[in-house]
């Protein structure tokens, strides 16, 4: 070996390797053209799913933001200058009857004080009402999706236990507030912005120490007596995943023999409305076919026919045969306006009197949802049968599905609204001719209270569906009433008569009526119910 040692040897020493010739794609590594068109398909779905998803946030934001600002009036400005005082007495009246109606355990057993979750607590419009229910409240869990409204509860409970609030001092007749005694002390309570239709309220730590089941039928359940939801269980029927998720909740929270008790839009107030308006529609076509003028009815034209107030029964225990977030009716009468809703009553009111008050407009309806929110195993039938429509640019949409707000060619829909002065339902677009809502799902309207709700969406809840559906997760349907019937039941009670004069619903003495015959009637559109757990 030299000094310099080894000599590395160039890379001419070493010819480099000829190339490997490419291999053609084999069969295996081709696309089908079935398996193509399945990728584009799914693409689409999930592309449908986005903007469904980005769709339903902003609903849900919108309703949020709405809750949010509704702004704090003083109890002054509320017994003088609102222009439904009347029907903020009326409806607070109404759930303090269904609370002191059916919070009460009635196992014949001596009762142990109450724990209580209001789903859509709002800021707080109950917490008075809980504090003077018959029998005593031991906690009050308060759920809301309004961040703000959240922070108004906290800020109203914490007065109420200072001493600074009315039901801290007895309010409207010591314990129970209905029938004399020393009042009770204030019980605990716990709030949490949480939306309810969406989320489990199991992660919530105070819900799971009481007790939080599976919402199953004949699953153990949870630890409260009772789940209230006031004007608010509307938004849950968006779609079907946020009705069964809102089921899921209140199964899972409440122990046997719970109730699930609350108030509600009517879906039969909702029918009676629709069906007179297709009513109306098949009158004006008779007309032009006997060549009365386009946009008359009876010869009375379409302006002077929208001109006139509805009168909508609440028709009490007739339920509809329809198949199977939240507003808030207002507050009551010393808390805060936090937009909720009320109806009317008047058994007497026709038919006739409803289709004058219904509105035919040619507003063309904002885009809707796809109607596939859920896309679990069970609906990829109907998903495909949808995208498939969509890909072959046909119009799949049915005057008996949620998403046909959109008619052929380009005819705009003609939309149905009817109200007063005070309060007004209008729907985005078609609607069922047989005023059947199928799906029960997805069905969205817009709904106007004075002072308190702001053209803010909200989704019919058919009756009958959602009986069929509460059923599934163990939910016993044992009371439903209209407010006029609960009105009518109830003024002469012993204990209910007088609390409407101290509420300020009528006169002393059994005195008049003190709401307006359009407070009335905005407050027939709703409903009360009690579900019990079996």
């Amino acid at each position: 070996m030299s000094s310099q040692g080894t000599k590395r040897p160039r890379e001419e020493d070493h010819p480099p390797e000829a190339s490997r010739p490419r291999k053609r794609p084999g069969g295996a590594a081709r696309i089908s053209k079935a398996d193509s068109e399945a990728v584009l398909q799914r693409q689409q779905q999930r592309a449908e799913e986005d903007r469904h998803a980005a769709a339903t946030r902003g609903v849900e934001e919108v309703v949020r933001q709405h809750y949010n600002a509704v702004p704090q009036r003083g109890r002054e400005w509320r017994k003088t200058d609102s222009r439904i005082k009347g029907l903020r007495s009326f409806n607070n009246w109404i759930k303090s009857t269904i609370i002191h109606k059916f919070s009460p355990c009635e196992s014949g057993r001596e009762p142990l004080p109450l724990r209580v979750l209001d789903i859509g607590c709002g800021k707080g419009g109950d917490l008075g009402k809980w504090q003077q229910a018959p029998q005593p409240v031991e906690l009050y869990v308060g759920v809301d999706p309004a961040e703000v409204s959240i922070d108004q509860a906290k800020e109203r409970f914490s007065q109420m236990r200072s001493g600074g609030g009315r039901a801290s001092r007895g309010g409207r007749g010591g314990r129970g507030g209905y029938q004399g005694g020393r009042p009770q002390r204030t019980f605990d309570a716990e709030f949490f912005a949480e939306d309810a239709f969406t989320y489990s309220l199991g992660d919530i730590p105070i819900i799971r120490e009481v007790g939080f089941g599976p919402g199953s039928r004949w699953g153990p359940g949870g630890g409260f007596d009772v789940v209230s939801m006031m004007f608010c269980m509307h938004y849950a029927f968006e779609n079907e995943a946020k009705a069964k998720g809102m089921l899921a909740n209140v199964a899972g929270s409440l122990k046997k023999g719970g109730r699930f008790l609350g108030v509600a839009p009517n879906s039969d107030a909702i029918r009676l409305g629709v069906e007179t308006f297709h009513e109306r529609q098949a009158k004006a076509a008779a007309s032009n076919l006997n060549g009365k003028p386009r946009g008359t009815v009876d010869g009375k034209s379409n302006a002077a026919l929208s001109s006139t107030a509805s009168r909508v029964p609440a028709s009490a225990s007739q339920e509809t045969q329809a198949p199977s977030w939240k507003r808030k009716a207002v507050d009551e009468v010393d808390g805060e306006p936090t937009a909720k809703k009320v109806e009317r009553s008047d058994e007497s009111n026709s038919k006739t009197e409803i289709a004058a008050a219904i509105n035919v407009l040619t507003e063309p309806p904002s885009d809707p949802p796809f109607n596939g929110e859920n896309f679990e195993p069970e609906h990829k039938k109907l998903n495909d049968q949808k995208i498939d429509a969509a890909a072959d640019k046909k119009d799949s949409r049915t005057e008996s599905d949620p998403e046909s707000n959109v008619p052929e060619g380009d005819q705009q829909p003609l939309v149905a609204e009817w109200g007063n002065g005070i309060y007004r339902v209008r729907f985005p677009g078609n609607t069922p001719t047989d005023g059947i809502f199928r799906p029960p799902y997805g069905w969205k309207y817009s709904y106007f209270l004075e002072e308190a709700v702001e053209e803010v969406p909200e989704y019919v809840v058919p009756w009958e569906a959602f009986r069929a559906i509460a059923e599934d997760y163990n939910l016993e349907l044992q009371y439903r009433k209209p407010f006029t019937e609960v009105w009518n039941e109830e003024k002469d009670s012993p204990v209910f008569g007088p609390l409407s004069e101290r509420m300020g619903v009528r006169g002393r003495d059994a005195g008049p009526l003190l709401v307006s015959d359009e407070e009335m009637e905005a407050a027939s559109f709703y409903h009360a119910f009690c579900f019990y757990k079996i």
